[in-house]
């Protein structure tokens, strides 16, 4: 991978990271509704405020602990709802419109784990209150906050909690450009966590969302709503065609946001994460994965995708003529890969134990020979000594 490439990529992040700092932590707390009823007329002045300094509003309970404040006078408090814990949006009546935009577009997409709730909908003389599934954090307080969460494994690659996350993101996404909804204002901010025996994330703030008309398949240039500073695609800066992939360039700034933010610990030269992160970022949104095949992407494959990935391409490769051209890239982009040779990067038991091999011979130059090495090795694990067999697994975990 070009180094000029990443350095730019990094510049850019770091730019980015000093606004994100200026930036309020908020949703950080948001738990499952249902709009059952019209909102409820209960004028302010009939409002009763307990002496906790809880106030009432016909169904919801809002209390006065602040989890957090949005743009245009919009805070989040704790609240009750039908008994039920709830993070509570109080929205400025002056933007009822955005309140009722995101209450259409959560009621047909919040069945999905990873879409937050939302519960029902009450309003007084000034405000309107949105009771919303209560979660544990942002994204981006975890990220910046705390101290439990282990972002990397001990070799600088991101951990399985850390990939399940972002993962998590993708899958939020596939559902809702499913339904034709772009969500318009993806970043770390609103993307919402759970705290149960593995973390899972959930998208929210749905306020400046879109849901495409049917057959339709882009906004016009006049949508309103120009989503936060620092997480627009450039189509939305400047204007233009609106189509789901704004939301994947939105996902490569969250994704490279997550990594950089934890660069002392992360390694930042991930060949995959690179992958996704240029392709994602391309000006044209046209030429941007979509969020279907993000989820596919092999920076989100687990161990036994990968051993089985490379298995079949084993197969492949060694069924094919030398020439052929497949066959002819991958040995020319061999030493990107591991350099002049590739046991320089292996452990030295186990070349010992390999190049000892009467009826295997390996050429440790070639793609082919390692890739047949690997399938070796998985197809006949178990008569490899046992020494190798703990360093094997300890790699593959």
């Amino acid at each position: 991978m070009n180094r000029h490439i990443i350095v730019a990529l990094h510049i850019v992040i770091a730019q980015g990271f000093i606004l994100y700092h200026t930036l309020p932590a908020i949703f950080s707390r948001i738990r499952r509704p249902v709009l059952d009823t019209p909102v409820s007329d209960t004028p302010e002045s009939n409002t009763p405020v307990l002496d906790t300094g809880e106030r009432s509003i016909g169904k919801l309970v809002v209390s006065g602990k602040e989890i957090a404040k949005g743009s245009n006078g919009t805070v989040v408090f704790e609240g009750t709802y039908e008994g039920r814990n709830v993070a509570v949006k109080r929205l400025v009546k002056a933007h009822h419109d955005v309140a009722s935009k995101e209450i259409q577009n959560l009621l047909v997409s919040d069945q999905h784990p990873n879409i937050v709730h939302y519960y029902g909908c009450e309003y007084d003389r000034d405000f309107v209150y949105l009771s919303l599934e209560r979660c544990d954090c942002s994204l981006y307080d975890l990220i910046m906050y705390s101290k439990s969460f282990q972002p990397c494994r001990p070799n600088g690659y991101p951990s399985s909690d850390l990939l399940k996350l972002m993962r998590d993101i993708v899958v939020g996404l596939v559902h809702l450009h499913d339904l034709g909804i772009i969500h318009r204002d993806l970043k770390p901010h609103n993307v919402l966590i759970v705290k149960g025996k593995r973390l899972s994330c959930k998208l929210s703030d749905m306020g400046i969302s879109k849901r495409l008309v049917a057959d339709v398949s882009s906004l016009g240039p006049h949508a309103t709503g120009s989503g936060s500073s620092g997480w627009q695609a450039p189509e939305q800066l400047c204007h233009g065609r609106q189509t789901r992939a704004m939301d994947m360039f939105s996902f490569a700034l969250l994704v490279s946001f997550s990594f950089a933010s934890l660069m002392a610990s992360i390694r930042l030269d991930i060949p995959e994460a690179v992958n996704l992160i240029i392709k994602l970022l391309d000006p044209i949104p046209e030429h941007r994965p979509k969020a279907s095949e993000v989820l596919h992407h092999p920076l989100f494959w687990n161990s036994d995708m990968r051993m089985s990935f490379l298995r079949e391409t084993s197969d492949r490769v060694n069924s094919e003529n030398r020439k052929v051209s497949i066959v002819r890239v991958l040995e020319n982009k061999g030493r990107v890969v591991f350099g002049r040779n590739w046991d320089d990067k292996m452990e030295p038991a186990f070349i010992s134990y390999m190049g000892d091999s009467k009826h295997r011979k390996y050429n440790y130059k070639r793609v082919r020979c390692l890739l047949r090495v690997i399938r070796n090795s998985l197809n006949h694990y178990r008569d490899l000594p046992k020494e190798i067999q703990v360093r094997f697994t300890q790699h593959l975990n």
